[in-house]
């Protein structure tokens, strides 16, 4: 099972993902691009731009591409979140950025190969305890995110992976996502 857990910074993903993998073991966990990148040497401006955000959506598709093996495994992100970004941080800097075909076909791809995206909507009030930075951003990414996966507003994702938004305690969004795997 090829699972991506999608949405905003500081809503939970990667907590999300620690908690499925301590009972589900079977799967590996790949870390977000960012991280990635960064262990690599990238430098990264200390606010989201364009040019970063383009360079991770270009690495995003390519983990989930290029990660084949036997293993069932998690991601950390996927394609949409960066597209969110791009589209929010563009409008923020007063143009519209629109992905090329080429970035359009390459996210296509990546999300046929991926069983189920799981989202993490933020919600009020906010399951996150502390102060996260950037709360502007963070709302319009989250709500950019909602529109792109309840709506499908790019046509990505009519023959793609199955869409699970997850909410509530801990536990319990593990047990949302566990539940669809027994189910599959």
């Amino acid at each position: 099972m090829r699972i991506a857990v999608t949405g905003t910074h500081g809503s939970g993903k990667t907590t999300l993902i620690d908690d499925f993998i301590a009972v589900q073991r079977a799967h590996e966990s790949v870390p977000e691009p960012y991280w990635l990148l960064d262990q690599q040497g990238v430098p990264f401006a200390n606010v989201a731009t364009v040019d970063d955000l383009e360079e991770q959506l270009v690495a995003s598709c390519r983990l989930i591409l290029n990660h084949g093996g036997d293993r069932d495994v998690i991601f950390d992100r996927c394609p949409l979140d960066f597209l969110a970004y791009l589209e929010v941080v563009s409008a923020s800097e007063g143009f519209e950025w629109l992905p090329s075909s080429r970035q359009l076909m390459d996210v296509s791809k990546a999300l046929a190969t991926l069983d189920m995206v799981v989202f993490v909507p933020l919600t009020s009030p906010d399951d996150i305890p502390i102060r996260i930075e950037l709360p502007r951003l963070r709302s319009r990414v989250d709500r950019r995110l909602k529109t792109m996966l309840r709506e499908d507003d790019l046509g990505l994702l009519h023959d793609g992976p199955r869409i699970l938004e997850v909410t509530g305690p801990r536990a319990q969004r593990v047990e949302m996502i566990t539940s669809v795997l027994g189910a599959a």
